[in-house]
């Protein structure tokens, strides 16, 4: 119903703006919220050529724009064109939008600084000094997170035809707004309805990293786009899963799916079978106990991994070595159960807050910022030190303490510690979880804590069990020593993943950071053996320090693959051309699938590269993972939308031949030959 009153309420400022009855509310008469303006690329395009306009908006300060299809409650931009005769307008570009919840309907906004491209056709036989006086009105809607307001702009500027040139500023400034636009795929997606759900396929290899992932259809009518949507992968198909529209229409669709950081990637999707993958669930009652059941085993299975077994390991032992008695031991076991499960449904609740805003969060969403796996790694250290004997940590604490209150922080300690471990069972458990209502969710989120707490609980609460561990002695000394070898193998697996994410500099600095904190454990073990008072001291400014530095850590910028030798630039390309080499230059992409297959099946064969040895043929790699727009401009002159873009350059001509876009060995063997 809340819904239904934004509707009502909007359509109510709508018509509102001369009453005298809605002043307080209704903006100022002819109050422009999205000021725009008209930029061109280059002031005398070129007769027979194109040249691209931008539409620059700037939203004032709580204001919002929307995209070419706003979502629940937005409108798209209309531009009506007054152009000199034979000059046409394509359709408006639009960059990757953002996503505004408010009273329950999602919108695909921009709330800051945005620009719409748009190519005009110039037609050829112009003279030069030609003028080309341009006009488009703009229709659209602007709003707060309280009031929307109709607003129309007449923009116009005057071109002159000339020789195409573009001021290196213009360009510069063009290829910002050309890296904010969508990448086309280069391949079609799949799309499924299925009752009152939707399926959606997406080819990407499975190396692509995808963060946030969210699909923009092009229209309404395919989705409840206020719903959260289910991320998955299955080989090289990324498959988002989510509820369809209330009245669903059929047919293709085609849209924007975003990948994080502002990036997308452009495609559409044919009708056809989505196969079911982990991730996906309904939401009935046999949904929620198998997802309860699924995070339980998971849960269960991650006391194995080397981040959790550990600290399990320890914890019972310390039963054995206080002999405690069965009351002792099931309140320890319940505060422990307690720790972990209130981590576990904590975390849940932040990730579905997060979905609930708008955001495509998954289990140990928190990973994906590389100053928490700095935390991570600096907690994981010392407790793989800890273990080895180089310092004690004081009371409470996970190694063997007895007390309700160090059990419990020992859960909450293996819960958290847990996230980057994943186990059988775990994916489509949680998965479901986040389609599912929120209490049956979070009921998934404490099933997956029990799980882990579940053999504490029984060495807790079954005496035979406690029996059957060995009685304390030297042995216990020698095992928790060779516990901190998996705590290490955890800190050097977490170091790793800190440098994928924020490359060799990043990982530095962990490792830094882990010395700093180490050199304050070894001091304060120092002071422990001696005997000295206030010994934690120094491991605690150790750890500040620490801190202090992962918390500087950023992720790493996109970094090209190819090599200098090889990485394409139209400069290279000139120069070897020059000597008369035949020239192989390919537009690769990570997250082109077709692109891989083509360079796993041909272009990475031994005999073709024996192929272009002997005939002389250099290879040139053009990497537009990132979208490059320098990549993007050359790759548009062939008449190319996107990636895999093949090119053979044949000693001698003028024009290359452009290949098709599945290749063979054979084909590519002949190249130069």
């Amino acid at each position: 119903m809340r819904g239904w009153f934004y509707i009502l309420m909007t359509m109510l400022f709508m018509l509102a703006g001369a009453s005298p009855g809605m002043a307080e509310s209704a903006p100022a008469p002819g109050a422009i919220h999205l000021p725009m303006r008209l930029v061109a690329e280059s002031a005398t395009p070129a007769a027979g050529g194109t040249v691209t306009l931008a539409i620059v908006a700037t939203p004032d300060k709580g204001w919002h724009g929307y995209w070419k299809n706003g979502g629940d409650a937005g409108l798209p931009t209309e531009a009506h064109w007054t152009l000199p005769k034979g000059v046409t307008a394509s359709e408006l570009r639009y960059p990757v939008p953002g996503r505004l919840k408010i009273a329950g309907l999602m919108n695909y906004v921009y709330e800051r600084p945005f620009a719409l491209l748009v190519e005009l056709n110039v037609p050829a036989g112009l003279a030069r000094g030609t003028p080309l006086p341009v006009t488009v009105k703009l229709d659209y809607l602007v709003c707060t997170d309280t009031i929307c307001v109709p607003e129309s702009q007449t923009l116009s500027t005057r071109l002159t035809v000339g020789d195409g040139a573009v001021e290196p500023a213009a360009r510069a400034q063009f290829d910002r707004w050309r890296a904010a636009l969508p990448r086309p795929l280069g391949g079609d997606g799949v799309i499924e309805t299925r009752g009152k759900d939707v399926r959606i396929a997406v080819p990407l290899p499975a190396s692509v990293a995808v963060k946030d992932a969210y699909f923009f259809p092009d229209r309404s009518g395919v989705i409840d786009h206020a719903a959260p949507q289910v991320l998955s992968r299955k080989g090289d198909q990324l498959i988002l899963a989510m509820p369809a529209a209330a009245v669903p229409t059929a047919g293709p669709v085609s849209g924007v799916l975003s990948i994080g950081e502002g990036q997308g990637l452009s495609f559409a999707a044919k009708p056809g079978a989505v196969a079911q993958a982990g991730g996906e669930a309904d939401t009935g009652a046999g949904a929620v106990v198998l997802a309860f059941l699924g995070a339980v085993l998971g849960g269960l299975l991650l006391n194995i991994m080397p981040c959790v077994f550990p600290i399990l390991s320890l914890k019972a032992l310390s039963l054995a070595k206080g002999g405690a008695d069965e009351r002792h031991a099931r309140t320890e076991a319940l505060a422990y159960t307690a720790g972990v499960v209130l981590v576990c449904v904590g975390l849940g609740v932040i990730l579905l807050a997060l979905r609930a805003g708008g955001q495509s969060a998954g289990w140990a969403f928190q990973l994906q910022d590389p100053r928490v796996i700095g935390v991570l790694l600096l907690l994981v250290a010392a407790i793989a030190f800890n273990l080895a004997g180089l310092f004690e940590l004081p009371t409470p604490a996970f190694a063997g303490r007895s007390g309700a209150m160090g059990s419990f922080a020992t859960g909450a300690l293996a819960a958290f510690v847990a996230t980057p471990c994943s186990g059988p069972f775990m994916a489509g458990a949680l998965g479901a979880a986040l389609v599912l209502p929120a209490a049956a969710a979070l009921a998934v989120f404490a099933g997956l804590g029990i799980g882990i707490a579940l053999p504490f609980i029984a060495i807790g609460f079954i005496p035979a069990l406690r029996r059957r561990l060995p009685k304390p002695g030297m042995w216990m000394v020698r095992l928790r020593h060779i516990l901190s070898v998996p705590m290490f193998a955890t800190a050097l697996a977490l170091a790793w993943i800190l440098g994928q994410e924020a490359g060799v500099t990043g990982m530095t600095l962990g490792l830094a950071a882990a010395l700093l904190a180490s050199l304050g454990f070894w001091w304060t073990g120092l002071r422990q053996h001696g005997g000295k008072g206030h010994a934690g001291w120094p491991a605690i400014a150790a750890l500040v320090l620490a801190v202090g530095i992962v918390v500087t850590v950023r992720p790493a910028a996109a970094v090209a693959k190819a090599t200098a030798d090889t990485a394409f630039t139209e400069a290279r390309l000139d120069d070897l051309r020059r000597q008369n080499r035949p020239v192989f230059a390919y537009f690769t992409a990570d997250w082109c699938l077709s692109c891989k297959v083509n360079e796993a099946a041909a272009i990475e064969r031994s005999s073709v590269r024996d192929a272009f040895a002997r005939n002389k043929v250099a290879v040139l790699v053009g990497d537009w993972t990132d979208g490059d727009p320098v990549l993007g401009r050359f790759i548009e002159r062939h008449n190319r939308a996107g990636v895999p873009l093949y090119l053979y350059y044949a000693p001698g001509t003028k024009e290359p031949r452009v290949l098709p876009q599945v290749l063979t060995p054979s084909m590519l063997e002949g190249l130069g030959a």
